[in-house]
């Protein structure tokens, strides 16, 4: 799980406030807020083949999400697709791309976590680099960790903010252990995520999958919903431990960066037979046949 750097990402151009800057030259202010407090919201894009899936739902998210945090100025749907559109074109890009969208409230006058102190902003940073899926297909290694996910009285999972230590420290226990990911719990102890997707169990042919009391409402879930729904396939939203994990028949996690990947085992034990299974490989093919033939196209408008 730990990313490779791909050399043409050497001399990226980076989008700030709709200036490019070379990669070694890019920057934003000590005095931002994301810098201050980790003030800000995010999405992961991925184009394909010159369409970015889902654009419309994560440029949604990502704007509820400002709303979330009284952000006084909000970019349109219009704008943030210019900017996106601008980026690509500067760095030539159409396919095998990941797009980072930051948007933070912008820069203050001083130091201080007061929103009053920012008169002016937001700040919009749209990095894009050339990365395929980063989750290793032939089945991924998770151990539970002590790090619990927030709930909505502590801080709303609905808001997909930078606020990420969390997971960073989720993923500090993963690495000690020698695993390539986390599974996150809430506070009752029931299963929420893994530290950077989210997860679906497999059991008799049903594909379960935690409710968002503790983590984001994520869109590729949303999408392996969907899908499942299409084609009949039972689903189940609800309450799981990690007993359920330990006897499903399959695991597997979601997400905009690595698509659909097999989990196989789980703090030490094998998850089902302990290789990617055939329902986790059939909604693998049905999202990559989605996310290739539909889609926003970025360059038509």
């Amino acid at each position: 799980m730990l990313q490779t750097v791909d050399p043409r990402n050497t001399d990226l151009l980076v989008n700030i406030n709709g200036v490019m800057y070379t990669r070694a030259l890019a920057g934003i202010s000590p005095f931002d807020s994301v810098v201050q407090g980790g003030d800000a919201v995010w999405e992961g894009l991925r184009l394909y083949e010159g369409r970015i899936f889902r654009l419309k739902e994560h440029l949604e998210r990502l704007v509820g999400s400002a709303k979330a945090l009284a952000f006084a100025s909000i970019p349109s749907f219009d704008a943030l697709v210019t900017e996106i559109r601008k980026t690509l074109e500067a760095n030539e890009m159409r396919d095998g791309v990941h797009i980072r969208l930051t948007l933070t409230r912008g820069e203050k006058v001083t130091s201080g976590m007061d929103p009053r102190l920012n008169q002016s902003g937001p700040t919009l940073i749209v990095l894009a680099e050339w990365k395929a899926p980063v989750y290793d297909k032939s089945g991924l290694t998770l151990v539970t960790s002590s790090v619990r996910r927030f709930p909505p009285d502590c801080l709303d999972p609905k808001i997909h903010h930078n606020n990420l230590l969390p997971s960073i420290l989720a993923k500090i226990e993963a690495n000690a252990a020698g695993a390539d990911a986390a599974l996150m719990l809430d506070r009752q102890g029931f299963l929420a995520e893994a530290n950077a997707t989210h997860v679906f169990l497999v059991v008799g042919g049903v594909v379960c999958t935690p409710r968002t009391d503790a983590c984001p409402e994520g869109i590729t879930r949303a999408t392996v919903l969907e899908l499942c729904r299409d084609v009949g396939i039972p689903t189940r939203v609800d309450h799981f431990s990690t007993t359920d994990a330990y006897r499903a028949d399959e695991m597997f996690c979601s997400g905009t960066m690595g698509e659909l990947a097999a989990i196989t085992r789980l703090d030490g034990r094998p998850v089902g037979t302990g290789a990617p299974g055939p329902m986790t490989q059939r909604l693998s093919d049905m999202y990559r046949e989605a996310v290739l033939h539909t889609g926003f196209d970025i360059f038509a408008s």
